[in-house]
């Protein structure tokens, strides 16, 4: 691609911060109020509605994908690409993820007392350390054998990401690397399909790195065809109608699998792919022109408040909705408030305040005085490696939430 191609291309890419606030505010819904319990036919489809925001987790993964993918292809031929990727995506993630392990896991215990769900974490705290908690709750099948920190298994699959696919990316010309991604997708599918049919739990599935690399590499995809000749131009264009086309698609599936109960070790499984495919499609239309209303939407200064912060929103509301449900916050403002309904939104006021201001607090006095070590580790046009053309980050982390039929907080 030419030097006045990537300028274009970055031009387009503002509305990426939208998608990505976007897909943290689902993350928050289904945290503070996809999980709680409904008394009335309205509560129930606001709590089904908000159930939804677990496929935050496909939108992250397609979004940290299509970005990845192309800060490696523009840092090709540039001098150590891979000391300063790998050096930005540390210092990314790291600072706050081992920061929380610390303080979560070394220091409060010696001034409080967790209670017994808490303490299972630091029996099997090495796999958090590791980065390799998703393969334990994968073997445990179930949330509460890491319980407040469990969701950082999707952390572990972004970790295992950044290690492996720079590598492939600098090692192959574009047009090998779309028929990798292509391969990648298609044999994610069949492994899920094919460990459904074995017996394994979805939730066992759903957190293993093989079984979610395709909602990544869909959006490295993406990031390969905008590389081509007009190639971004003719992405967006095509959204809407592919939008709207396999959204369609995905309804009736899900109707179908509702109202039948047939095939679902298969049929979920062809969903989920779906769900990457919509996500990678709705990504594309974020990058029209304001002029669009999507374009506009996707521009707001609302979704890009929570876009900034979403690596913090996601740590921070993952551990709370642990603490809520352990204090039984629900029975509480329930009696407080004298009214479920009122209960239910003072719950998820306070969750969603709560994480705000622990995620501005933690990015404003700790993680940006790592973020400015970015500076020592430039890529093209004097970027540090691995940036979101505007400066926020590429993919922050992106929060995994797959589907559990009880009330235990989903990751």
């Amino acid at each position: 691609m030419t030097a006045e191609g990537r300028v274009r291309l970055r031009a387009h890419l503002a509305g990426l911060d939208g998608v990505r606030g976007l897909a943290i505010l689902m993350v928050l819904a289904i945290h503070f109020l996809g999980m709680r319990t409904p008394h009335s036919l309205g509560q129930r489809l606001v709590v089904k509605a908000a159930g939804f925001g677990m496929l935050g987790v496909d939108l992250f993964f397609v979004l940290s994908g299509f970005l990845i993918t192309g800060v490696l292809l523009d840092s090709r031929g540039a001098p150590r690409p891979l000391r300063n990727f790998y050096a930005h995506r540390l210092l990314r993630i790291l600072p706050l993820y081992y920061g929380v392990l610390v303080i979560c896991l070394l220091l409060l215990p010696l001034v409080i007392r967790y209670p017994p769900s808490f303490e299972a974490v630091r029996t099997h705290q090495g796999w958090l350390w590791t980065f390799t908690s998703n393969f334990f709750i994968a073997a445990t099948g179930a949330w509460a054998s890491l319980s407040f920190l469990s969701h950082f298994w999707s952390l572990a699959i972004e970790e295992h990401y950044y290690l492996l696919w720079p590598l492939v990316v600098l090692s192959f010309q574009p047009r090998t690397l779309e028929r990798i991604c292509l391969g990648v997708m298609v044999g994610a599918l069949i492994l899920r399909t094919g460990l459904g049919m074995g017996g394994l739990t979805e939730l066992s599935i759903s957190v293993l790195t093989p079984c979610r690399i395709d909602a990544l590499s869909t959006g490295g995809l993406l990031a390969l065809w905008a590389r081509r000749p007009a190639g971004l131009s003719s992405l967006v264009a095509r959204s809407g109608r592919a939008t709207l086309g396999l959204g369609a698609a995905l309804l009736l599936l899900s109707i179908w699998c509702a109202t039948t109960k047939l095939g679902l070790p298969v049929l979920h499984q062809i969903r989920n792919s779906g769900y990457a495919l919509f996500f990678g499609a709705l990504l594309l239309l974020s990058l029209g022109p304001r002029s669009h209303p999507l374009g506009r939407l996707f521009q707001t200064p609302v979704l890009g408040f929570f876009g900034k912060y979403s690596y913090g929103l996601y740590v921070y509301s993952g551990i709370l909705t642990w603490v809520f449900l352990e204090k039984d916050l629900d029975g509480r403002l329930d009696a407080l408030l004298g009214s479920h309904a009122l209960g239910m939104t003072a719950h998820t006021a306070l969750g969603v305040t709560l994480s705000t201001v622990l995620a501005v607090a933690s990015y404003q006095l700790y993680e940006k005085h790592f973020l400015a070590l970015k500076r020592y580790f430039r890529g093209p046009q004097g970027r540090p490696v691995g940036a979101h053309p505007l400066g926020s980050g590429a993919s922050n982390a992106p929060p995994s939430l797959p589907v559990t039929p009880s009330r235990e907080p989903p990751r």
